[in-house]
């Protein structure tokens, strides 16, 4: 199938077939497509956490407000963080990314705000949600971002140190009733020419 196609299938599941259970090797592979995403100065500033453990699943599904039936009933919860301790991060930067990174991060901490580099590294986080739901597609498995999620109970239930949970997303088998699902609510996007335009 080619990727064009995939991107007419891909949808926001609402509702998962809770009996579905996503093969190892999918799993290991998804894992493998978020370590090997892009970023910038291959920052990296992010942990992914893998979550199919039906108990702590149940726990975040309290704290993940309107989202609490999807977590409940996929198969695997995909949690996104990103560092929020510079120092650490720019420990890793020096140790592991070499000199060019390390003096890029150096100008960054000069000229930027605390909070603008965490909000640097958190679009950082964003390149890897969209490969994520390419990867699941193309896996022919169902997904659903989620940014709403309470936080800090996400970080107590996780024990995610430095690393701030910023949103989820839900992995599984959309439900045979699921109303979103494109043959029952057909998938509606802006007319091409209201949001590219072309300079030739």
């Amino acid at each position: 199938m080619q990727f064009i196609d995939l991107a007419k299938k891909r949808y926001a599941t609402k509702k998962y077939n809770k009996d579905y259970i996503i093969d190892k090797d999918k799993i290991e592979d998804l894992k493998e497509i978020l370590r090997l995403c892009p970023s910038s100065i291959n920052a990296q500033p992010w942990r992914f956490y893998f979550v199919t453990d039906e108990v702590v699943k149940a726990k975040l599904a309290t704290v993940s407000l309107h989202n609490e039936h999807k977590i409940k009933d996929c198969n695997l919860l995909i949690v996104f963080t990103v560092q929020h301790d510079l120092a650490d991060f720019g420990n890793f930067v020096k140790e592991q990314l070499g000199e060019v990174a390390t003096e890029k991060f150096k100008v960054a901490q000069q000229n930027l705000s605390t909070e603008q580099i965490i909000g640097w590294m958190t679009h950082q986080v964003y390149i890897a949600l969209g490969f994520c739901l390419s990867a699941c597609i193309s896996m022919d498995l169902d997904a659903t971002p989620m940014e709403g999620i309470e936080h800090l109970p996400y970080k107590a239930i996780l024990n995610s140190g430095t690393y701030f949970p910023q949103f989820a997303v839900a992995v599984g088998q959309h439900d045979t009733d699921d109303f979103n699902h494109p043959s029952v609510k057909p998938k509606t996007r802006r007319n091409q020419e209201d949001v590219i335009i072309s300079i030739e």
